[in-house]
């Protein structure tokens, strides 16, 4: 008699058949996974111990091979490059001077992360044949000691890392000295031949010297001989340089307007200023031509300078004071004090002139004309009054003072000093490579007027220091110029 089965017995007893179906399945496939894994591993066996009958024959020229191999199998993979940004794929493709601080500093992160991946690599090589003991050698050459290489590495170290004591240069001329914190330097920054940062600064340990090209620990600038190319943070070669005596007017702080040292100079020329000579200045604004009186009368002559205003006659005399402590520290020894800085008003100040006779003047006053009855009876006969004006008001005014005033005065001559700089480099291509002169070549001469032109583009490409009157160079004037600054007009004392 049939039984018959319910439906939900026979679902179940069909779900059953399939698991144990795919669970024979499963061992089968493992079955057929541990054969393979075996055969796998007899092979591997079999080519290595192929790869020691060869390597107890051919030693020298398989362990190198075998070594890479092994290298190669358990080397760790190299840390993923991060994709680049459109910054960075844009900024591969710019020269580098066309760049800003910033994209300059992003490009040296990636190259150094570059360099820290081959140096992992590198060390992680060495470490692997070190420990397979077969490390590499070139062809040819036989494997040294390891004492041998300590001493390469100790000795290759020295040499590409000095000591702090080798790169102090120390002084090798007579009356040579290294910078020393207090002095007044200038860092100056040059690109193709054009100065793009000018600084004036004073020295001193703890701080740094910023700039938008990076910056430069004053500790590092200390010690160092004057005259030197030092790096910043991002690379920049920075002169730096001890500031002279033109400088520090150009870059000290001012309260008026200074005399430039064009027209000083020139000023000096015409009063005749010599050492030992006693020279009368009114108006010391800011100290320029203090200072260059100063050095001209030396420390045999006297300079009395007067300022009418406070804040003027201060700046001056932090201004003098300042550069006379950086000479001292500069040569060892002291600038001369010949100057003697008074707030007074020269039109009054008869009292103060009182038996003192003066070689010349120098007037840097607004209305000059108003000083010059209290100043002449005080200057030597023959000697000369230098004046400075601003603009031409101001000298038709000292003109028509002497025309009213009955004083022993002749104007020589009234001058401007013009400066005009130029830029003059060798000629260059877009490849910035030199170009040659070339000679005029006659028109039936065509064969040699071809070679001529061949030989010129082999010199271009050649990397030789070109001959002497071979390049041809580019002169003109220097885009910003400086204008007009004063008009000099020179006076002297005589008689009838």
């Amino acid at each position: 008699m049939a039984v018959q089965m319910p439906l939900g017995g026979f679902l179940c007893m069909h779900r059953l058949v399939r698991m144990c179906t795919s669970s024979q399945r499963h061992l089968r496939h493992r079955d057929v996974l541990v054969r393979l894994t075996k055969r796998r591993s007899e092979i591997r066996t079999f080519s290595t111990g192929l790869v020691k009958c060869k390597e107890s024959e051919h030693e020298d020229s398989d362990s190198s091979g075998l070594s890479a191999e092994l290298t190669s199998r358990q080397a760790p993979p190299a840390r993923r490059s991060r994709p680049l940004s459109p910054l960075e794929r844009i900024s591969g493709l710019l020269p580098r001077d066309a760049l800003s601080p910033e994209v300059m500093q992003l490009r040296e992160q990636n190259q150094q992360e570059a360099e820290e991946d081959a140096n992992v690599q590198e060390s992680f090589a060495q470490s692997t044949q070190e420990q397979s003991g077969h490390p590499e050698t070139p062809a040819g050459t036989e494997a040294t000691p390891k004492e041998d290489e300590s001493d390469n590495d100790h000795s290759s170290d020295a040499t590409t890392e000095p000591s702090t004591s080798e790169r102090l240069i120390p002084a090798t001329l007579p009356g040579e000295s290294l910078l020393v914190p207090g002095e007044l330097l200038v860092a100056e920054l040059y690109k193709k031949g054009r100065m793009e940062y000018r600084k004036m600064f004073n020295l001193q340990t703890g701080t740094r010297l910023h700039s938008s090209w990076g910056f430069i620990p004053h500790d590092d600038i200390a010690g160092q001989p004057a005259g030197q190319f030092l790096k910043t943070s991002l690379g920049a070669p920075v002169l730096i340089r001890r500031a002279s005596l033109e400088d520090y007017v150009l870059y000290m702080k001012r309260g008026p307007a200074i005399a430039y040292p064009k027209d000083a100079a020139r000023m000096l020329m015409m009063m005749d200023v010599t050492e030992g000579d006693r020279v009368l200045e009114s108006g010391s604004g800011s100290g320029a031509m203090s200072l260059f009186l100063s050095r001209a009368v030396g420390s045999k002559g006297s300079v009395l300078s007067l300022e009418v205003r406070e804040d003027h006659h201060r700046r001056a005399t932090l201004n003098y004071k300042r550069w006379r402590t950086s000479w001292n520290l500069r040569r060892g020894e002291e600038w001369p004090d010949n100057v003697q800085f008074h707030k007074a008003d020269l039109c009054t100040a008869s009292s103060l002139l009182a038996g003192q006779g003066f070689h010349s003047v120098a007037l840097d006053l607004i209305n000059p004309h108003l000083v010059l009855t209290t100043v002449i009876p005080h200057l030597h006969p023959g000697a000369v009054c230098a004046v400075y004006l601003a603009n031409i008001t101001q000298v038709i005014d000292l003109l028509e003072g002497l025309r009213c005033l009955p004083l022993p005065l002749l104007c020589e001559h009234i001058i401007e000093v013009p400066v005009r700089h130029w830029l003059v480099a060798p000629a260059l291509q877009k490849n910035r490579q030199y170009c040659t002169r070339k000679d005029p070549a006659l028109e039936e001469d065509g064969g040699e007027e071809e070679t001529t032109a061949d030989e010129t583009d082999k010199d271009l490409t050649t990397d030789e220091q070109p001959a002497f009157g071979s390049i041809p160079y580019i002169a003109r004037p220097h885009p910003e110029q400086l204008g007009h600054t004063a008009f000099l007009v020179k006076l002297r004392k005589c008689f009838q």
